[in-house]
């Protein structure tokens, strides 16, 4: 059977290097491999929390060029954008044209006055759009379960892609990369506050990532890093990409994504490709990222293998979540054991990381569902 037309429509204010963005990129790209001819559209507007006009721009674009059916159109809205217009998706079905969603995020579960307040999507926005959707398509399991138990539907999951990489060789002394844009969700300050506690050990690490997504908030970052006496050990390298982000992978031993919030975490999965352990904030998507199944300090032994890092329960904002993470990494530090034991595990973990033909066979065959 014939790959359908895909019209991807995508967030056009998210510019950053973030997840959302790469995925989308590269699925496309692996789409296209396998065939499929894909429009991409940028959708121009403060997404999710949209105008009225941005939102009838929006609704021109769900008509696709072709027919829809088996082997013919079909429109895929990225999640950011379709929680942000559940009118227009909704008005979309009824005319016989509902389009597919693309969920990396689940809406934030803040309260509905709350939500509505900051203009942002409510959780009746996130159900009355992807109900009117033609399907839905997750990119990471936990999203799905959150999405199934909210709005009880029934969600397709296709994880994230990794390239191959050649392990990383690190550094000496060891060195921590965490790869984000500075967000207060990614929470740099919280690494800041316990790398500082760290002062007495060997060691550097990076903040990678935009400084430009909240210049508020990197901001902030910048002035921790003064205050705590950190600049000669831990450098903000702005947003890297190719050769310059791949030198950054190279020398690093250990990385870190503590996220308040995360449905995946492709840095941890970019992180285990490298043969390098991570550290992840218990109780969100990055757990699976990792590969962990149970909630677990540095370490622990799983059924299937040893885990390649370690799940760090913090409590977001709460003063002793610097010192809980300042624990985990200055075992590592301290335990050549430890550090010997994750680093196993994670070479050993590339064998099992997905490629991004895997994720766009994975979206063609729901689409053709």
């Amino acid at each position: 059977m014939n790959p359908p037309s895909i019209r991807l429509l995508v967030p056009g204010n998210i510019r950053h290097h973030s997840g959302g963005n790469v995925y989308n990129s590269r699925l496309v790209e692996s789409l296209r491999m396998l065939a499929a001819e894909v429009e991409v559209v940028p959708v121009e507007g403060s997404w999710p929390a949209a105008s009225p006009r941005e939102r009838r721009r929006f609704a021109g674009l769900l008509e696709p060029k072709q027919e829809y059916g088996p082997g013919g159109a079909v429109v895929m809205v990225d999640g950011l954008v379709a929680v942000g217009a559940p009118d227009e998706l909704e008005f979309a079905a009824k005319a016989g044209r509902p389009p597919w969603v693309l969920v990396h995020m689940t809406v934030p579960d803040t309260g509905e006055t709350a939500a509505k307040t900051t203009g942002n999507p409510t959780l009746a926005s996130e159900a009355r759009a992807l109900k009117a959707a033609a399907g839905v398509v997750s990119t990471s399991n936990t999203a799905a379960r959150t999405l199934q138990a909210r709005h009880g539907l029934n969600i397709h999951v296709a994880l994230p892609g990794t390239d191959a990489a050649p392990p990383a060789p690190g550094s000496a002394p060891p060195h921590i990369v965490i790869v984000a844009a500075l967000l207060p969700n990614k929470d740099q300050l919280l690494v800041v506050e316990a790398l500082a506690k760290l002062q007495n050990l060997n060691w550097t690490a990076a903040l990678v990532g935009s400084d430009q997504a909240d210049p508020g908030y990197a901001a902030q970052v910048r002035e921790a890093l003064v205050r705590f006496g950190l600049t000669d050990r831990l450098r903000l390298t702005g947003e890297l990409s190719g050769a310059a982000l791949e030198g950054e992978w190279a020398l690093s031993n250990l990385s870190l994504l503590v996220s308040r919030e995360e449905a995946f975490g492709m840095s941890v999965t970019e992180s285990l490709a490298r043969g390098i352990p991570v550290v992840v904030r218990d109780g969100t998507g990055a757990v699976e990222a990792l590969g962990q199944r149970i909630s677990g300090s540095g370490g622990s032994e799983h059924p299937a293998h040893i885990l390649p890092g370690a799940a760090v329960p913090l409590t977001p904002g709460g003063q002793e979540s610097p010192a809980e993470l300042a624990a985990v990494v200055r075992r590592w530090l301290e335990d050549p054991q430890l550090r010997a034991t994750w680093r196993t595990a994670a070479l050993d973990a590339r064998s099992r990381l997905p490629d991004w033909q895997h994720t766009a066979r994975t979206v063609l065959e729901a689409l053709r569902g």
